[in-house]
């Protein structure tokens, strides 16, 4: 029943896209009319600058660690709490990428799987973020970085949870790779823009 619970709940929290809150406050549009049509932080920041796309972070950031603490450390404190918040993290993700209120038609997932990862080890979370950063920087494809991140992060699911959340993040992995399919489809066919991350860090805040 837990498993459940703690799916349901994070997929309803999932649903929030906070994109479509932000890019409604700052110039009256739908985050799905904009640049990519993805309601995630980088084409809000592409489209209306770097302080929307740091509130949509920060809103995607608190969506996830609301029903993965409450799942944890209130709903199911003890013998169930890390499936539990390992369930509400893929809800969440769930709901992300699929809101119903959209016809399931949502964002790509990377925040807030960040996140859920964060939630279950903060360490080995940020060091499944330093592998996809890392690959980002070498290969100029976001796409492919992102797609990294759950996957470096599957033996710590299943060391700390056993097979069961070694498999919870293996289907979170598979629901990466399916939110960026078109996005890999462009890299096979040379049509995918390639960013210098590290470059535009420079630019940004380092250039007079």
């Amino acid at each position: 029943m837990f498993r459940i619970i703690s799916l349901v709940l994070g997929y309803a929290f999932g649903n929030i896209l906070t994109a479509c809150i932000v890019t409604k406050k700052f110039n009256g549009s739908s985050p799905f009319e904009i640049g990519s049509g993805n309601p995630g932080m980088a084409n809000v920041m592409a489209q209306c600058g770097f302080g929307p796309g740091i509130c949509v972070l920060i809103g995607d950031l608190i969506k996830t660690l609301i029903p993965c603490l409450l799942c944890r450390f209130v709903i199911f404190p003890g013998e169930y709490g890390l499936l539990a918040c390992m369930y509400a993290g893929l809800g969440v993700v769930m709901g992300h990428n699929f809101p119903i209120w959209h016809r399931f038609q949502g964002g790509k997932g990377v925040s807030t799987s960040c996140a859920a990862m964060f939630c279950i080890h903060p360490l080995w979370g940020i060091a499944a973020m330093l592998v996809g950063m890392f690959i980002v920087f070498g290969t100029k494809y976001l796409s492919i970085g992102a797609a990294f991140i759950p996957v470096a992060f599957i033996p710590v699911a299943w060391y700390m949870a056993g097979a069961e959340g070694g498999i919870a993040y293996i289907v979170l992995s598979l629901m990466m790779l399916f939110a960026h399919r078109k996005d890999f489809t462009r890299i096979r066919r040379g049509e995918e823009e390639r960013i210098d991350v590290p470059a535009l860090i420079k630019k940004k805040f380092f250039s007079k």
